[in-house]
């Protein structure tokens, strides 16, 4: 990766431009820039994000992006493949067990397994059998047996 590096500085001092200048108009940090120039890639996390930033200041540089694209992946491909697959599967079940502890973000109008209530249903039956015992008894009162104001009257005298 050194070599990159080198071949990405030589090229940027060769057009006269500072790391600050490339950093702003590739809207990265310098350190970034910088970092990539010496062959740190222990600073950056994630990769596509590194080949990212290899590629726009490479054509930035008018260098043959795909010539350096391939260098790095020739690269990065004999790194990885040094490392011992046990290191791959400790660091897996590392991650598994961070996302396992991790308290997950659940939206109520996408969530599965999310306990229902048994009380909402209830409350509702509830109300509808309440609704049904009062609309009958106003159709029993009124209609089945109607009386005219007049008979409410004359009973309620009579009494």
């Amino acid at each position: 990766m050194k070599e990159i590096g080198e071949e990405l500085k030589a090229a940027r001092e060769e057009h006269g431009v500072s790391i600050e200048e490339a950093a702003e108009d590739l809207n990265l940090r310098a350190s970034q820039i910088q970092n990539i120039e010496e062959g740190n890639l222990k600073v950056f996390k994630d990769v596509f994000y590194l080949k990212s930033f290899i590629r726009g200041y490479a054509k930035y540089l008018g260098l043959d992006e795909e010539r350096i694209m391939d260098d790095f992946n020739e690269y990065f491909f004999e790194e990885t493949s040094k490392i011992p697959i046990a290191e791959i599967e400790k660091a897996s079940k590392e991650k598994e067990k961070e996302k396992a502890g991790e308290k997950k973000i659940v939206s109520p109008y996408t969530a599965i397994d999310k306990p229902k209530s048994k009380l909402i249903p209830i409350i509702v039956t509830l109300i509808i059998i309440l609704l049904i015992f009062l609309i009958s008894y106003i159709v029993v009162t009124e209609y089945i047996n109607p009386q005219t104001e007049e008979e409410n009257v004359i009973s309620y005298l009579e009494n």
